[in-house]
């Protein structure tokens, strides 16, 4: 069976009510669809901690950064939710774009600091097109709890950042990031990468642990960090955007004794990758 697909806001809205009236939590998971195991695992960390559970599925065409990107994302709207009628979940919530973004929509949510370096930099307008959504969709599900991936890491920090700004009344969960067996960061735009470039896509996460452990070993960080670029380069992952050991809460630079992330974005086959890993300043 599969996930019950909602549309209107009002029914979902409908449903909420009833719910709350009970006093069940409510578990958000936010996502763009084409599901893969490691959106699963954040709708099961859900399921374990509240009583009910939906995920939002919403192509959002204001943090992609060309209209050629948000054309190809892929769309499995049906594949997704009988991926989902298994987990137990209550509600695949499915809305339209004028249900998310009516005629006259005129306010954006912006969040500096955290959101200006590395995608930031890369992707103008991203954040606050992600900083936007976010705040809509927490407002149209009334969520307890939110759960996000930690792949997409300076994302994270920009939400954590939002809720903490604007008092929202919603938990974020942070999740493990779910690797393939070769080690690479499951994304929807996996799906776009040619066998080729699948099989030579492993060298990224490859090269992005092996730097963290050198650096953890007392390496050289610029060193390290310009030998893995060109590692990647070398692999045919290129251009590499940014590769970077930053902050894990402010993604300034890194300090002594606070916790660091080494952050990657690369180009392979016309698909854009992003992955981040923790490592320990010696």
């Amino acid at each position: 069976m599969s996930a019950p697909i909602i549309r209107p806001l009002a029914e979902l809205r409908a449903l909420i009510r009833d719910w709350k009236s009970r006093g069940e939590t409510i578990g958000v998971v936010p996502t763009m669809g084409a599901l893969h195991e490691g959106h699963l695992s954040l709708v099961r960390a859900a399921r374990t901690s509240c009583d009910r559970v939906i995920v939002t599925l919403f192509v959002n065409p204001r943090q992609f950064n060309s209209s050629e990107d948000f054309a190809k994302y892929p769309r499995t709207e049906h594949a997704d939710a009988a991926l989902l009628g298994p987990l137990g979940v209550d509600a695949l919530f499915v809305p339209d774009g004028d249900e998310v973004y009516p005629p006259g929509h005129a306010t954006v949510i912006s969040v500096s600091g955290v959101t200006e370096p590395l995608e930031g930099q890369h992707r103008p307008g991203h954040f606050d097109g992600v900083a936007t959504v976010v705040t809509l969709l927490f407002n149209m599900t009334q969520a307890d709890r939110a759960f996000f991936g930690e792949k997409d890491w300076q994302q994270l920090q920009l939400v954590r950042r939002l809720v903490q700004d604007l008092k929202m009344p919603v938990e974020i969960v942070p999740c493990p990031c779910v690797r393939d067996e070769d080690g690479l960061a499951l994304s929807s735009r996996n799906q776009r990468l040619s066998p080729e470039g699948r099989s030579r896509a492993a060298a990224l996460p490859r090269a992005l642990f092996e730097a963290a452990r050198k650096i953890e070993a007392g390496e050289p960080v610029e060193a390290t960090l310009t030998a893995a670029a060109a590692e990647l380069e070398a692999a045919g992952i290129t251009p590499v955007e940014y590769l970077e050991l930053r902050d894990g809460d402010t993604l300034e630079a890194p300090q002594a004794g606070r916790a660091t992330r080494l952050l990657v974005a690369a180009w392979l086959d016309g698909v854009r990758l992003i992955d981040n890993v923790a490592v320990n300043l010696p």
